[in-house]
């Protein structure tokens, strides 16, 4: 199952990057595997995938015995992360897609292990998102370049819920201008049924899981 659904994943991303004019090869699918067991990673490891996304340091550290022979793998943290549970992301995660304090990045950066970061960035007024204001980004980019152990790659942002992907579209592109702005090249952005404005977007990471693995069942 996961196969078929890989491949009309990468076909989706394939014909978006097409009408951007882009480079599919520039575009990495980040599998969102929240909530699904290690034997998910495992399977969607074998059809070719190399990047997982996690939303909870928790619940991987429960699955990571499963998979930590995956020598290829490389796990992404895109949930919210509280400075308390820093080390541990460290440990099990390559990437952290959610920085927004500079006090976050000096407890990651303290851990003592290389990881690339993101910056997440709070584009919407929803309460319930998380991220920095756009006003505190040169601040926060200043920050973590005093970290030896981060190096910083890009920006991600989680827009508002819509079933229609047009409404989401000038987030996304809010998102590229700022990255252009910083010059920060990579941007994660677009999910399962919004990718392809995300890419058309500048989008270079989508973060994809109910697409390649169904419907998740109630957290």
């Amino acid at each position: 199952m996961i196969v078929e659904r890989l491949a009309e994943v990468r076909e989706r991303i394939e014909r978006a990057a097409e009408r951007a004019g882009r480079d599919p090869a520039g575009i990495t699918l980040l599998a969102v595997t929240k909530v699904f067991p290690a034997t998910a990673i495992r399977e969607a490891y074998a059809a070719g995938l190399r990047d997982f996304g996690e939303n909870y340091v928790q619940e991987f550290e429960g699955k990571y015995p499963e998979v930590a022979d995956l020598g290829e793998a490389r796990f992404h943290l895109i949930g919210h992360l509280q400075s308390n549970k820093s080390k541990k992301a460290a440990e099990l995660f390559h990437a952290i897609q959610t920085v927004d304090s500079a006090k976050l990045a000096r407890r990651l950066d303290e851990c003592g292990r290389p990881l690339d970061i993101l910056l997440e960035v709070k584009l919407s007024a929803e309460e319930a998102k998380a991220g920095a204001d756009p006003a505190e980004l040169p601040e926060l980019i200043a920050a973590v370049k005093q970290c030896p152990n981060l190096r910083l790659r890009g920006l991600m942002t989680m827009p508002p819920w819509s079933d229609d992907p047009e409404p989401t579209r000038p987030y996304f592109r809010r998102l590229r201008e700022l990255g252009e702005q910083y010059g920060l090249g990579e941007l994660s952005m677009g999910m399962s049924h919004d990718l392809e404005v995300a890419i058309e977007e500048g989008a270079t990471c989508v973060r994809v899981g109910t697409a390649l693995f169904g419907k998740r069942k109630k957290e």
